[in-house]
């Protein structure tokens, strides 16, 4: 009964947390998602505490009484319906916990920088959520630089080398302060200028940061193009203006388009998809041949780009979770998938799919769950030692 118990219990948080997840992944107000998340977290913990005072604690009788006697229908339901979901929970865990990285993944290095010791102190800022900044156990300041090397499919022999920086998910919004963000990018720069940069979204959550955008991406270097688009945080902001500021330092907004590109003689078309927020999506009816690179903020658009036949796709907006627990990791993942694509590199072919941690958030707290600076290097062929 202590097993069934706690398994109803965990099944009751999982479908909480899946339904959170899926709602957030869409485009309800702001007010709402908030609302339904303070609703939520009040249903977390009343709903088993009312179970315990006036249903049964027995879920075995309790089914036998809405079996025989037609009692309790509706709670025996829900509470048969929550061990199920604990099982599949248990289940999916385990899943992730012997998942494998993909096999396009040649290579994988990171180290972490603490940016608050390398300041000789600790960038807090004075937004609105600055406390939570100054917690002891929140790692917010100890950013990930990572780099990868990537077998991609179709990639054309003479990008073999092609090196992309991927920033994600900047969340200006006075914490942490802007010399945090100008730090991990001049760090970023002095391991050598890459040939792309991609921005994928959510620069800003306040409008008067908007000043932020040129002093602390001008620090940014590339050899061929800069490339953005905007995501949900940005949808909620002055959008127009965000990609003015982007545009004047040279960089390419796509939106929710595409370009084409000359990168070593080969055509790269960059493909923009900023939804569900920004619409309608790209139309790539007159879209020329070439490798497609797709941006897309959410990586719930892959299944948009399997069908559209994108050999690499470049996300952000899931954070990794931003709070990963001990061997259960992520739980809150504004995602349709929920926790699938929280962070790393997955291969659903055609496409090689990264999504990357981000540097921020509204909510600045990270526990086991460091903010992420991407290098990739993309190579068209598997070296034969690794093959």
């Amino acid at each position: 009964m202590i097993l069934i118990s706690f398994l109803a219990v965990l099944g009751h948080g999982y479908l909480l947390m899946l339904s959170l997840n899926y709602t957030y992944a869409h485009t309800w107000h702001r007010k709402i998602l908030k609302t339904q998340r303070q609703i939520w977290g009040l249903l977390l913990i009343g709903v088993p505490i009312a179970f315990a005072y006036f249903a049964e604690t027995d879920l075995v009788r309790l089914g036998s009484n809405a079996i025989e006697r037609g009692e309790s229908i509706l709670p025996a339901t829900y509470a048969w319906l929550a061990v199920l979901a604990g099982l599949a929970f248990v289940f999916v865990t385990i899943l992730r916990l012997f998942q494998r990285t993909p096999a396009v993944v040649l290579t994988e290095k990171a180290h972490i920088v603490d940016v608050a010791k390398e300041l000789g102190h600790r960038p807090v800022g004075n937004g609105k959520h600055r406390h939570v900044a100054k917690l002891l156990m929140n790692q917010l300041f100890r950013v990930e630089f990572a780099e990868l090397q990537l077998h991609v499919p179709g990639l054309p022999a003479n990008w073999d080398g092609l090196r992309i920086l991927h920033l994600s998910d900047l969340h200006f919004y006075g914490t942490p302060a802007r010399e945090y963000f100008e730090f991990v990018v001049q760090r970023a720069m002095a391991d050598g200028v890459p040939d792309l940069v991609v921005l994928s979204g959510d620069m800003i959550d306040d409008a008067k940061y908007l000043e932020w955008i040129e002093p602390v991406l001008a620090l940014l270097k590339w050899n061929v193009a800069a490339l953005a688009i905007l995501g949900n945080h940005d949808w909620w902001q002055d959008d127009q203006a965000i990609r003015e500021r982007l545009a004047s330092l040279g960089m390419r907004v796509i939106s929710n388009r595409w370009e084409a590109i000359d990168v070593r003689g080969e055509n790269l078309v960059a493909i923009g998809h900023e939804g569900p927020w920004f619409r309608p999506p790209p139309d790539l009816a007159s879209c020329p041949a070439g490798f497609r690179l797709l941006i897309s903020h959410t990586p719930d658009n892959i299944c948009w780009a399997r069908q559209h036949d994108c050999g690499l796709m470049l996300s952000g907006h899931n954070h990794g979770g931003q709070i990963r627990l001990p061997i259960v990791g992520s739980m809150f993942v504004p995602s349709k998938f929920s926790r699938r694509f929280d962070m790393g590199t997955f291969h659903l072919p055609p496409t090689v799919l990264h999504v990357n941690r981000g540097l921020s958030g509204k909510e600045p707290i990270r526990f086991r769950c460091a903010p992420q600076v991407t290098r990739l290097i993309l190579r068209s062929n598997i070296p034969q030692a690794d093959a």
